[in-house]
């Protein structure tokens, strides 16, 4: 009993998007089951296990707990489609491209009898892997089927809106890619959310909204420091380098630059080929600005501060201190979304079912965010939320 409720919990933490309280419950979950004989729930919890490890930014630890369930073949054909799906994420994340679509391939027809419903996530991991490698015209082709085959399943369709956006931006539908990116801000979750959060941001970059862009940035940061996502970072930070660029703050950006350059060799993280030139182009337009030398020397002072460090330091730099503590900019994303969910009309057991958290959770963050907003009634806060648009 105790092994499935850990499994169970261990589950609800990957809906929520949350790989610490993923590795919080995985970890005793497996103990447990591995202890009793429940080769189900070991797979199950090894194959979350996994997951958090890729979402914290351990790839090759992501991978060892991947391999670790399938050698031994505890023959749970679900888990094992699950976890090829993110095993070949994490590949995808080296650069093993082709690792990662022969593992896909392999599990294909499995998925496929299984049904749509990991079909469809089958080409959504296949889709991610097509903006690894550059190939647009597949993930594109891959997005759409995803998004139809989940159609009926919400929480496994909200993962994957934010490619619609990415390829948008890829074949320069700026009108596209930012409805999507706004989309896919308003149903994710989680890790998710975070990945939604930086791909708006990139919407942002490509139309020289410096400040929108930079706000994007900050939030997805934000989050991903609150569920220590690392994976997600250094996107994040060449995001920022080039909201500050564009904004005049060269030797910022290529701090910024130095410090995600440092996180991708610390993790074995590869940058996706969809995002390249984009890349290429901010490089050499701050390094250009700054000269060789004061490029190189803002680059070392980036790449010399440890992933935490690093985090703090864009955190206080930039985001917290411009965080006002009163007023609709003073609210976090999470606080957002709870506002959001309130305008549509939700009660607080149903905000906590989107939200995949507990009703005080929720209350707990109407209660900041009355306070932010000198509210003192959800009456109120609706009124002022259709006022905000």
């Amino acid at each position: 009993m105790l092994a499935h409720i850990l499994g169970t919990q261990s589950n609800l933490a990957f809906m929520a998007g949350d790989p610490m309280a993923v590795l919080e419950s995985a970890e005793e979950g497996r103990d447990v089951a591995d202890a009793i004989g429940d080769r189900g729930t070991a797979h199950q919890c090894r194959t979350w296990l996994g997951w958090a490890r890729m979402i914290m930014g351990d790839l090759t630890g992501a991978v060892a707990a991947f391999q670790e369930a399938n050698a031994r073949a505890y023959a749970d054909r679900i888990w094992g489609v699950v976890g090829a799906h993110y095993q070949a994420q994490a590949l995808y994340r080296q650069g093993q491209t082709v690792s990662a679509q022969a593992m896909l391939d392999e599990a294909t027809p499995a998925a496929a009898e299984l049904g749509g419903l990991w079909s469809g996530n089958s080409s959504g991991v296949r889709a991610v892997g097509a903006l690894a490698a550059g190939d647009v015209g597949t993930a594109d082709s891959a997005c759409r089927i995803a998004l139809q085959q989940l159609a009926g399943a919400p929480f496994h369709q909200q993962m994957y809106v934010y490619l619609a956006a990415e390829v948008a931006l890829a074949i320069g539908d700026g009108d596209t890619a930012r409805r999507r990116a706004d989309e896919a801000v308003a149903v994710a979750t989680g890790w998710t959310l975070v990945e939604s959060f930086t791909t708006r941001a990139r919407v942002a970059l490509r139309t020289g909204e410096w400040a929108r862009a930079e706000r994007d940035a900050h939030d997805a940061l934000a989050l991903a420091a609150e569920l220590g996502a690392h994976l997600g970072v250094p996107d994040i930070l060449e995001c920022l380098a080039a909201s500050a660029a564009g904004a005049g703050s060269v030797d910022e950006a290529a701090r910024l630059l130095g410090a995600a350059d440092a996180m991708r060799s610390r993790m074995g993280a590869v940058r996706f080929a969809v995002h390249q030139a984009d890349y290429d182009a901010a490089v050499a337009t701050i390094r250009t600005a700054l000269g060789d030398d004061e490029f190189d020397k803002a680059w070392a002072d980036g790449a010399g501060l440890a992933t935490d460090d690093a985090v703090a330091y864009v955190r206080r730099g930039r985001g917290e201190r411009k965080r006002p503590p009163t007023g609709w900019a003073a609210l976090t994303p999470t606080e957002r979304d709870v506002v959001r969910l309130v305008s549509e009309g939700l009660a607080n057991k149903d905000i906590a079912s989107r939200l995949f958290v507990s009703p005080r959770t929720v209350e707990t963050h109407l209660t900041h965010v009355y306070t932010k907003l000198g509210l003192k009634s959800r009456v109120q806060l609706v009124q002022q939320a259709a006022r905000q648009g």
